[in-house]
């Protein structure tokens, strides 16, 4: 049977799931979908491999409903909705995004579920959780929260799945994991999930999962064929107003732009607002109904940018989205992958713009070795100095390219490299006093050299003479007494 030719109907799903799936506008299940669904509908454990923006999450969402149909039911006692299913999940976003797709194919089946993250108020997801559900969504640190609150029971788990591991491994929720592993019965499936691996993924793969089918459609570490690479070599001071300029002159309605830090996601939004392209930036410091709100706002074309950093980049799933732009390059070169795979998804076309400076040239070999491809350089129009010979000549060192610019400037005026580079000589030999310059002689202001002299007494004596006060004490608060000058030590009289 052609892998092209097989259908829903072929692998063997309910008539409900089939039913949802026809309501979506799909026929045809992707690669990852053709060969994952089969082995977990046969109950095996499962190490999936896949781009992103391939159908992954409907891989595991399809046979883990379809596995767990025999446990809906409408009663509304929560003892009769035990959690049967749990799925990890590293962001709030990919959370979400995992949450509608089980909505969305579980439709037509009764069984309950709901989604768990933090960043919200936990009173509202103790509600829903103690209600009954099915099937859980989490994050691992709110899922401990709620364990330690002893809120649920993980005691009835049929299946453990595990998506994007190696984000929830490089975030640092192993420890997490672990501890929730530990609350898990040992008999269960085990499904595991990610757009890349890494030997410490298959390393982590090998004390949960037990004899799991390895499945990948695509090489290792690879991207879609349908996202298209370019570079500009930029000066970092550049980057801003180059973007800018790109943004307005192609008139690029939807860009989705990454940066390394929180903060400069929030300044280049500021900036962005303030050259009239309507912004917001994601990140971890924003809540919830900030991230939400903002993507909705992307979605619905509210406004033409979204600023975000690594973190936010797992579970953004955008319909169309032509441009992805690294302003900064990632210090992982596997984040690349997981940037740039928000386009180029369900079949599109995309293109991936990457701003690379001197210091970043290091990350950018990394990415073309992970990736396996050299990544086409374009020339801009915009008149930065993106295109250095040195940026160019990656192989030769930092230093041997900073003496060429050196020796270059100085051609350029005329002046000779050896003179210009001549080292600074210093000599420890002491002066003559003769030869040294004589400081010169000091303008002395009266108000800070000489002592001042108060004319206030003998003006209060002569009215005091004159009957002018009646109380002739006031005279001796206001002796004629003489003032030192500013910052200047009094003089002591030696006379008595």
């Amino acid at each position: 049977m052609s892998s092209n030719n097989i259908s829903f109907e072929q692998l063997g799903l309910s008539t409900d799931l089939l039913r949802a799936i026809s309501d979506q506008g799909y026929t045809t299940p992707t690669p990852i979908q053709q060969q994952a669904i089969p082995v977990i509908l046969q109950g095996c454990d499962v190490m999936g491999g896949a781009q992103t923006g391939t159908g992954k999450t409907a891989g595991f969402t399809l046979p883990m409903l379809q596995k767990l149909e025999g446990y809906a039911n409408s009663s509304t006692s929560p003892a009769k909705h035990p959690i049967r299913a749990l799925i990890l999940v590293p962001t709030r976003e990919l959370a979400v995004q995992v949450y509608e797709s089980v909505k969305t194919y579980g439709k037509y089946v009764t069984l309950k579920s709901t989604v768990i993250y933090g960043g919200v108020s936990i009173d509202a997801q103790i509600a829903a959780i103690r209600s009954g559900v099915e099937i859980l969504v989490a994050t691992p640190g709110r899922l401990l929260d709620h364990l330690q609150q002893r809120n649920l029971m993980l005691s009835k788990v049929e299946m453990l799945i595990l998506d994007e591991a190696d984000r929830m491994l490089d975030m640092g929720f192993l420890p997490d994991i672990k501890q929730i592993i530990q609350m898990l019965p040992d008999q269960r499936q085990n499904l595991m999930f990610s757009a890349t691996f890494s030997e410490e993924i298959k390393k982590l793969a090998g004390k949960i999962l037990k004899n799991p089918t390895l499945i990948e459609v695509a090489r290792k570490n690879s991207v879609s064929d349908l996202i298209s690479h370019v570079v500009y070599y930029l000066e970092p001071i550049g980057k801003q107003e180059f973007l800018i300029d790109m943004i307005k002159k192609n008139n690029l309605q939807q860009v989705l732009i990454f940066t390394r830090t929180k903060h400069g996601a929030d300044r280049l939004a500021q900036k962005l607002n303030s050259r009239e392209i309507l912004s917001s930036a994601i990140h971890g410091d924003r809540n919830q109904l900030q991230r939400t709100q903002a993507l909705d706002n992307f979605k619905c074309g509210l406004i033409r940018v979204l600023v975000a950093t690594d973190v936010a980049a797992r579970g953004l799933d955008i319909e169309e989205l032509t441009h992805v732009i690294n302003l900064e390059l990632p210090n992982n070169p596997e984040d690349y992958i997981h940037r740039i795979g928000r386009t180029g998804r369900a079949g599109a076309k995309g293109l991936a713009i990457s701003f690379v400076s001197r210091e970043e040239i290091s990350l950018l070999d990394g990415i073309e070795k992970l990736l396996g491809i050299k990544i086409k350089v374009e020339e801009s129009n915009f008149g930065l100095k993106n295109q250095q010979p040195e940026y160019l000549d990656k192989k030769k060192p930092i230093d041997e390219q900073k003496d060429k610019r050196s020796v270059s400037s100085a051609q350029s005026k005329n002046i000779d490299p050896a003179v210009k580079k001549a080292p600074r000589t210093f000599s420890l030999r002491k002066e003559s006093l003769s030869k040294r310059p004589r400081r010169t002689d000091k303008i002395e202001d009266p108000l800070f050299s000489q002592p001042y002299i108060s004319k206030y007494s003998d003006l209060l004596s002569a009215e005091v003479g004159a009957g002018k006060f009646a109380n002739k004490n006031i005279h001796k608060q206001y002796s004629s007494k003489t003032l030192p000058a500013l910052f200047i030590p009094p003089v002591v009289s030696k006379q008595k």
